[in-house]
């Protein structure tokens, strides 16, 4: 199981802390990634971070599709991984409604159609085996709408880039899973718990079905919050304001995909509280409404030896890659117990 190190978003002031990625990168993580939602970019960011590191493979955890053009998206990855020495992963997902309409102000529709078009043109433009066309619900290339003026024509990309690209979707839900196993070459779940892993592997298998067999190379890269101390109810508490936001304030309440997940694990009562509490502005509330076991479920907290205890039901889940979200102490002692 390798590691990566998770940088999260910015919140109001944009911090990239290179040295906790210089240290990751000494002890032997595999890679770091950046993420966005609606303040600083992943791009940029990692940008910032491949410039500073020689070694570490970096990727964006990830890329907004309804932020970026399939090509826009396409030019990025073939640049950064050419300016990085072909140390580039790229990390997709569709985001929401609320950031998709609400910022980007763009339609959000059916992210099943929209993401299957989306990696199928950024592996054409990969490819580089023809100028790209495409003709599909939601893009169209050369654009042929109603205003279009005639003139664009099929375009294959000047700079020659790895066909191979990697491509990672971030997904929780059963048919997003299964879109990822079938197209993309790594997951990005996010609230992943080891202990639920035969859901997901069916939802994987129905996808690796679809692509026509298994991929020993796909990378399972769960996201995993890592607080180590003494006191293990100390070391949740640090967490549950990370669940609370998603669970209860990361989407509407008739359309949350984190709160959807956590229903699944089977707290259906705790999830309709926290977002309850959350959506009411009463977030003290709705963070101490986190159950233990679900902050347990979904990360590693407490002493050296219980985390090293815990870690094993991510290796018994198939995790290919842990992506570390901590502190400096977090990161190394996972590269002691990891590496």
């Amino acid at each position: 199981m390798r590691l990566a190190l998770g940088q999260g978003y910015s919140g109001a002031t944009l911090s990239p802390d290179v040295d906790r990625v210089l240290e990751a990168e000494r002890l032997g993580y595999d890679s770091v990634w950046t993420a966005e939602s609606y303040g600083s970019d992943a791009v940029t960011t990692i940008a910032w971070i491949a410039a500073r590191t020689t070694r570490i493979h970096v990727g964006t955890a990830i890329m907004q599709i309804g932020a970026r053009t399939p090509a826009a998206s396409a030019m990025t990855a073939m640049t950064l991984d050419a300016l990085s020495g072909g140390r580039f992963r790229l990390g997709l997902g569709v985001s929401n409604p609320q950031v998709v309409e609400g910022w980007h102000g763009q339609r959000f529709g059916k992210p099943l159609a929209r993401t299957r078009e989306y990696v199928s043109i950024v592996r054409a433009i990969l490819r580089r085996e023809k100028p790209v066309e495409f003709s599909g619900e939601y893009y169209q290339i050369p654009y042929a709408g109603p205003d279009a003026t005639s003139l664009g024509k099929p375009l294959k990309s000047i700079l020659h880039g790895r066909a191979d690209l990697p491509i990672y979707l971030a997904a929780i839900g059963p048919k997003n899973v299964a879109l990822a196993a079938e197209i993309a070459d790594g997951w990005i779940p996010t609230l992943f718990a080891p202990s639920r892993i035969r859901m997901f592997r069916e939802w994987l298998d129905e996808g690796f079905r679809r692509a026509g067999g298994p991929k020993p190379a796909f990378d399972v890269m769960a996201a995993c919050p890592v607080v180590v101390g003494d006191d293990v109810r100390a070391c949740r508490a640090q967490h549950k304001p990370a669940i609370a936001l998603y669970v209860g304030g990361m989407g509407a309440r008739s359309r949350n995909f984190y709160n959807e997940t956590v229903r699944r694990y089977g707290y259906e009562e705790a999830a309709q509280t926290i977002q309850e509490l959350y959506l009411a502005g009463r977030k003290r509330e709705a963070e101490a409404a986190v159950p233990d076991a679900l902050v347990d479920e979904v990360g590693l907290f407490g002493p050296r030896e219980r985390i090293r205890e815990r870690l094993a039901a991510y290796r018994e889940a198939g995790v290919t890659t842990l992506a570390v979200r901590g502190s400096l102490d977090a990161i190394r002692l996972m590269a002691e117990l990891a590496l």
